[in-house]
């Protein structure tokens, strides 16, 4: 039957299983069964870290058998939808009600509804009251549940903060009671147990925790590694060995709600990140290695690593390659260092085109490094910048707009003076979301208009430059990351509304259906600007219950 199905479908490869290094334990012989989620396409998920990690902890358990799902795309749904089969697991095939616990991946806010279709394509009912002791335990963890509250309703639980030593504890409890309770489990009474672990919080005892403090890995150097590195059988969105080099950022950007889920900062050995990286490429055969962190930049041996990484890798022909940096003026020296294996593009974020927008928001951006770097860079053979900005910022006038424009066109100028071809620069636009647990958390966000307004007079400032390109994230979309970000468990409807009405793939420019939402919130008798609005500084949050440790 599977087969069947597989062969009606684009991409099969995304549901096959088998992959190099995929966990092979016994399903049956399992005392935990847990099913790890993540709502978005295979290929996004296998290129989640930690979606990566959770899965080599759990399978590192003896008595625990961690098997993936991931949203399927609509050929696979409806082909499961007309021939009355449930969503299944990649490495036994099973059904989702066979799990004990399932835990989704709660990445970005508009990923909501796949969370919802996957739950419906596994015949479990959406909504955590209606769901019994048969069903599986429904968790939760990743960035969003820092205000876990639109989801609430669809949640047992949720794991606050990082989830290594949480996800292992949260096991021992449940493998604790299902033995002690056999034939008889109150679903409360587990509940009632998981809330005593740190980190976990469960919405239906929301008034019996209190505060919830965010749980936080203290010894970096120990954390678990996926090890085997997991091969997929086809090209995924970032197809490479992710070395996670520092975890938290040193940084005061106000905007930044990573800053408060990955507080504090903690850094990786270089002689450890060597020892993964030579360990995963002799398990993967990867031929490109990222470095990865919120600010690599500021990793205190940076261009010790960089050297050892390129030396040892110098005869293999593997790349490595560095996410958004800092502009220090040595990184124009990195970037001849990275060259001598593969010119990949260099990518910066300024966030603002002015000094003035930038020390407003605690930007360290140093714009005399950043074009001696870039020369440097060039130079060594880079072609390419890409530049990410926000617009929709506190004090911000339409000269900041043209700001952007002047300082793009000079970065793609920097090599003109020597009679050079200019630099091709992508500037990338995104709306400012002030996000829960930052300074801007109270911040009204700008409306659908004046989101608009802003990308048109980008759009034909632009258009005069042919080394300039424009990808302004879709307002709509960031309008509706906003409310969801923002709101509290009255949204729970509203998502589901919209899930009814065919959302799916909101994140996915082919997919998402703004009017979908407008009539999901119609429905709901909602007011979406509610959520975008400022607030008051002594309004009560939504997220306030919970305590980030910053």
């Amino acid at each position: 039957m599977l087969e069947g199905i597989l062969s009606q479908i684009n991409k099969p490869g995304r549901y096959i299983g088998e992959e190099w290094n995929i966990s092979k334990k016994d399903f049956d012989k399992a005392e935990i069964k847990f099913a790890l989620c993540f709502p978005d396409l295979y290929e996004v998920g296998m290129s989640n870290l930690g979606m990566r990690i959770i899965y080599g902890i759990l399978n590192n358990i003896d008595d625990v058998a961690c098997e993936r799902f991931f949203a399927v795309a609509y050929d696979m749904e409806m082909a499961l939808r007309n021939s009355h089969q449930e969503i299944f697991s990649l490495e036994s095939k099973r059904p989702m009600r066979e799990f004990d616990i399932i835990g989704f991946s709660l990445g970005y806010e508009l990923s909501y509804t796949n969370v919802l279709n996957i739950l419906d394509l596994g015949n479990i009912p959406l909504e955590s009251d209606k769901r019994d002791n048969s069903y599986p335990l429904i968790i939760g963890g990743g960035p969003c549940a820092l205000n876990p509250e639109p989801m609430a309703r669809f949640f047992d639980c949720f794991l606050i903060g990082e989830a290594e030593e949480a996800i292992v504890e949260l096991a021992d409890v449940y493998r604790k009671f299902k033995q002690g309770h056999k034939g008889a489990q109150d679903k409360k009474l587990l509940l009632e147990e998981l809330s005593g672990i740190e980190g976990v919080y469960v919405p239906l005892l929301k008034a019996k925790q209190g505060k919830i403090k965010k749980r936080i890995l203290k010894d970096f150097n120990q954390a678990y590694f996926p090890s085997p590195w997991l091969v997929p059988h086809l090209q995924i969105v970032h197809d490479r060995v992710s070395l996670e080099i520092m975890r938290g950022c040193p940084n005061q950007c106000l905007f930044c709600q990573a800053k408060a889920q990955y507080y504090p900062c903690r850094i990786r050995k270089p002689q450890e990140v060597m020892r993964l990286a030579s360990g995963s490429y002799q398990e993967s055969g990867y031929e490109e290695f990222s470095l990865c962190g919120l600010s690599v930049s500021d990793y205190p041996y940076l261009e010790e690593l960089l050297f050892g990484m390129v030396n040892f890798f110098k005869d293999k022909a593997v790349s490595v390659s560095l996410p958004s940096i800092k502009p220090k003026e040595k990184i124009g020296d990195f970037s001849g260092l990275i060259a001598t294996v593969k010119k990949t593009g260099l990518t910066f974020a300024p966030e603002a085109g002015t000094a003035k927008l930038r020390e407003s928001l605690r930007k360290d951006f140093d714009e005399e490094n950043f074009f001696k770097g870039i020369l440097k860079a060039s130079e060594a053979g880079y072609r390419r910048l890409k530049l990410y900005f926000m617009v929709g910022l506190p004090l911000e006038e339409e000269k900041d707009l043209e700001a952007i424009v002047e300082f793009s066109l000079k970065a793609s100028e920097v090599r003109t003076e020597a009679g050079k071809r200019r630099l091709e620069v992508n500037i990338s636009v995104n709306p400012l979301i002030p996000k829960p647990h930052t300074p801007l958390e109270r911040l009204g966000m700008q409306g659908l208009d004046e989101l608009k307004n802003k990308r048109e007079i980008l759009r034909k400032k632009i258009a005069r430059y042919r080394n300039l390109k424009l990808n302004f994230h879709n307002p709509q979309m960031s309008i509706l990351e906003g409310i969801l970000s923002r709101g509290d468990r009255k949204l729970g409807s509203v998502i589901e509304s919209a899930f009814r009405k065919g959302a799916r793939f909101d994140a996915w420019d082919d997919y998402f259906v703004f009017q979908r939402w407008l009539e999901a919130f119609q429905e709901s008798g909602i007011d979406y600007n509610f959520y975008l609005q400022e607030r008051a500084k002594d309004e009560p949050l939504p997220w306030d219950f919970i305590d980030v440790g910053v």
